[in-house]
C-alpha cells in the first residue's frame, strides 16, 4: 500500500489579515480510536482526520483557509503564469503603515513518500527572499535546498539531479520548487505532486474546476463502477436529484464565451479573476412518478450546486490520501449535510487513506451532543481579531481547560467561554430603535425610495 500523503502543521505571516506567525497544527493531543488518525512516519505523533476553523464574521478564519490555497498557486503557478517582470501577487496585511514592506512567509510539515518533509519560502512585492526545503529520513534533518536573498542556491549532498541547471533558470518571483518540476526532477517532482494532487481546495472561486472534477469521475465510470460513488453522494443528500446528464457546450457559445472573457482580459488586466465556466453542460435529472426530468445546474437550489461541486474533490481525497481545505463549508448546505461530510473523513471505516478535511464554519452545532460525528478539543481552532490592530489570532481549543466527557463545548462556545465570537452592541440598537420612534427611518427609507425613482444619470 502506497504510504500516506498528509498534512501536520502550517505557518503563515503577513497574509491578508494575519499578521503575526500564525500556526495550524493537525497533530493529535489526544488519542481517540473512534476517529481515524494516522502515524507520521517517526511514529510520535499522529495526524487528525479534520481540523474546523471557528470564528465571526471578518475574523479571518477564510484567510486561513486562503493562505494555504495561496501557498499551493506559488508553488505550482510562479514559474509558468507569473509575469516574469511582474513582482509577486501577492497580499499583504493591509491595515497596518509598515505591513506592505514586510515578508509574507509560508511553511508547511508534511508527509509524501512515507518521509516527513518541511517546505517553506518568504516573498515581498517584487521577489522571493528565502526558500527552504528539507526531509527527515530515519527523523534527522537533511537540508535539500536553501536560498536566500540574492536567489544564491544552497544544496545538501542529498539532493541529485540537474539541480545547478535548475537555480540558471530561477527568477526573482519564481519558486525553486516550481522550476525544478517545469524541468522533470524527479525528486523534486514528488514533493511538487504533493501540492497538486496531495492538497485540494474548495472556495467560491474554484468551483467551475471542481464541478469539472464531479463530472469527469461520472464520465470515467460510464463503463464501469467509478460513477457510482458520485451518485450515491448525490442521492444520499436527500436533494430529490437521481442523476446528472453530462452534454458537451455548444462550440457557439464556447466560442462566444472564450471572446467575451479575452475582452474582459484586456479590460480588467491579467490579475483579475475570472471565473471560467465548466468544461460540459450539466442537466441534474429528477425522478417523479411521471418520469425523469432534467433541470440546468443554474436553476437547481445553492445547496444543490455547492454539494454537487464538493462530491469529485471529497471521493478523490478519500479514495487516495491527501488533504481538501475547504473555506465555509456550512454555507448553503444543511447541517445534517455537513455532519456527514466530516463524518466521512472521521470515519475509520470509510477513510482508511489517510484522507484530511480542514475547513472554515460558523456551523456550532458540530461542537454539540446533538450530531452523529464529535469533534474532539485537538480539531478545533478559532480566529479572533485583535481589537487594536484589527490582526487576526489563530488559537486552538486545547489552549482552555476541556472535560471532553463533561463539558458542551457547543454551549460553551456560544457562550462566548472560547472567544471568536461577534460582541454585539446593544446600545446601537436601541438608538435605532429611537431613531424610528421619531421617524428616523421612514424618513431615510423615502430618501432611498426617491433615489430609486431618479432617472438615471440625474444628479
Amino acid at each position: 500500500m502506497e504510504r500516506l500523503a498528509m498534512l501536520l502543521r502550517f505557518q503563515v505571516t503577513n497574509h491578508a489579515s494575519l499578521l503575526e506567525e500564525q500556526d495550524l497544527s493537525l497533530v493529535a493531543a489526544d488519542r481517540h480510536p473512534e476517529r481515524a488518525e494516522f502515524p507520521s512516519p517517526s511514529g510520535s505523533e499522529f495526524a487528525v482526520p479534520v481540523v474546523a476553523v471557528y470564528g465571526t464574521n471578518a475574523s479571518g478564519k477564510s484567510n486561513v483557509i486562503d493562505s494555504i490555497g495561496w501557498m499551493r498557486s506559488a508553488v505550482l503557478s510562479s514559474f509558468r503564469r507569473w509575469d516574469p517582470s511582474g513582482g509577486v501577487p501577492r497580499r499583504p496585511f493591509a491595515l497596518g503603515h509598515d505591513a506592505a514592506g514586510r515578508p509574507s512567509s509560508f511553511a508547511v510539515d508534511f508527509v509524501v513518500g512515507g518521509v516527513h518533509h518541511q517546505f517553506g519560502f518568504s516573498v515581498d512585492d517584487e521577489r522571493v527572499t528565502e526558500e527552504w526545503l528539507y526531509y527527515y529520513p530515519e527523523g534527522r534533518q537533511r537540508r535539500l535546498y536553501e536560498r536566500g536573498a540574492d536567489d544564491t542556491v544552497t544544496f545538501g549532498r542529498w539532493l541529485t539531479g540537474r539541480r545547478k541547471l535548475i537555480a540558471e533558470l530561477l527568477r526573482p518571483n519564481s519558486l525553486y520548487l516550481s522550476v525544478a518540476a517545469a524541468q522533470g526532477h524527479d525528486q523534486l517532482g514528488e514533493v511538487f505532486r504533493w501540492f497538486r494532487s496531495g492538497l485540494r481546495m474548495a472556495t467560491d472561486h474554484d468551483f467551475s474546476q471542481r464541478l469539472d472534477h464531479t463530472i469527469g469521475l461520472c464520465l470515467e465510470g460510464r463503463d464501469g463502477q467509478e460513477a457510482q460513488p458520485v451518485l450515491d453522494l448525490l442521492r444520499y443528500a436527500d436533494l430529490g436529484v437521481s442523476g446528472l446528464e453530462i452534454q458537451d457546450w455548444d462550440e457557439n457559445v464556447r466560442e462566444d464565451h472564450q471572446r467575451i472573457t479575452q475582452a474582459l482580459r484586456e479590460a480588467l488586466g491579467d490579475k483579475v479573476r475570472i471565473q471560467g465556466d465548466a468544461k460540459h453542460r450539466v442537466r441534474v435529472e429528477h425522478r417523479t412518478a411521471e418520469g425523469v426530468f432534467p433541470l440546468d445546474l443554474a436553476y437547481e437550489s445553492s445547496g444543490t450546486r455547492t454539494w454537487i461541486g464538493l462530491i469529485g474533490p471529497v471521493i478523490t481525497t478519500l479514495a487516495g490520501g491527501g488533504v481538501l481545505c475547504v473555506d465555509e463549508l456550512d454555507a448553503r448546505l444543511h447541517p445534517y449535510l455537513v455532519d456527514a461530510l466530516v463524518g466521512m473523513f472521521q470515519s475509520p471505516e470509510i477513510n482508511g487513506r489517510g484522507a484530511q478535511l480542514v475547513f472554515s464554519t460558523h456551523e456550532a452545532a458540530l461542537l454539540g451532543r446533538n450530531v452523529r460525528t464529535e469533534l474532539f478539543r485537538d480539531q478545533v481552532w478559532f480566529t479572533e481579531k485583535d481589537p487594536r490592530t484589527l490582526a487576526t489570532g489563530l488559537f486552538p481549543l486545547t489552549d482552555f481547560s476541556v472535560r471532553a466527557s463533561a463539558d458542551n463545548l457547543e454551549r460553551r462556545y456560544l457562550g462566548g467561554r472560547y472567544g471568536a465570537v461577534p460582541h454585539l452592541d446593544d446600545d446601537l440598537l436601541r438608538e435605532v430603535a429611537v431613531a424610528f420612534r421619531h421617524e428616523g427611518g421612514r424618513e431615510a427609507g423615502k430618501a432611498a425610495e426617491a433615489d430609486e425613482g431618479r432617472a438615471p444619470g440625474a444628479a
